[in-house]
């Protein structure tokens, strides 16, 4: 887990200014953290682990039941790491929602079971299609403003609300569409140490294909320019940063 121990406190690697990481060559681990790559897994698909861990931990804060039909919202790397955190669950109905055709091809491969194009289906009415008389459990994973409101408004009566996108913005709600229809909205962050560790060998045991959620390699020089790359959806998924490549 990308987090150390400093003076007795833990600190995540990359958010504390004592504590750097990322688009470095090295950075300070605590050993007693570290988890050893099993089953010869390729580095580059290790690395995918704390990415899907986030959506690992969506599910379980979910606490999802047989009688549940999932809906996710937005199918960039949050939402197919709750794709795949949904699919390691055995959830049965998983409709994926996304504009973008590439994202919406990835998310089939994650394992949803249904994909819409919001241009062309509400997401929430190919929900309904495919549920039948299940529950929903909705997972808001696009982090712009509107969206958890919109959520709101089309969610059926005793859904639950998932919000796993992170906004960066000043955003509102409608409450009255919480009080009217008893909503329940869940924010989520982050993982356990269990789910990071289960992740991990759930990807050892090859029952998450990460592989072409990979779309890209580059090395430090070139981040900035992956960055202005990742904001075109179709012209890459998920790019890893490999400090040695020239």
């Amino acid at each position: 887990m990308p987090i150390s121990f400093r003076g007795g406190r833990p600190q995540a690697v990359g958010y504390s200014d004592e504590v750097p990481g990322g688009y470095g060559e090295l950075m300070v681990l605590t050993e007693p953290l570290l988890l050893e790559v099993p089953n010869g897994l390729a580095t580059e698909h290790a690395a995918t682990t704390e990415p899907i861990a986030v959506g690992v931990h969506a599910v379980a804060r979910a606490n999802l039941t047989p009688r549940d039909a999932a809906l996710v919202v937005g199918c960039g790397p949050v939402g197919l790491a709750v794709i795949a955190g949904l699919r390691l669950a055995g959830v049965e109905t998983i409709v994926a929602a996304d504009y973008s055709p590439m994202r919406r091809r990835l998310a089939q491969h994650m394992g949803a079971h249904v994909i819409v194009d919001p241009n062309e289906q509400r997401p929430i009415d190919a929900w309904r299609e495919v549920a039948g008389a299940k529950a929903a459990v909705l997972f808001e994973c696009v982090g712009v403003p509107g969206v958890i409101d919109e959520l709101m408004r089309s969610a059926p009566p005793q859904s639950r609300i998932v919000v796993a996108g992170v906004c960066m913005e000043n955003d509102s709600i409608r409450p009255i569409f919480g009080i009217n229809k008893e909503l329940n909205v869940q924010f989520v962050l982050g993982y356990t140490p269990d789910e990071f560790a289960r992740t991990l060998r759930a990807l050892a045991e090859g029952e998450v294909d990460v592989a072409p959620m990979v779309t890209g390699k580059t090395g430090v020089e070139g981040v900035g320019e992956a960055f202005r790359t990742l904001a075109n959806p179709e012209a890459h998924a998920k790019i890893l940063v490999e400090p040695w490549r020239s």
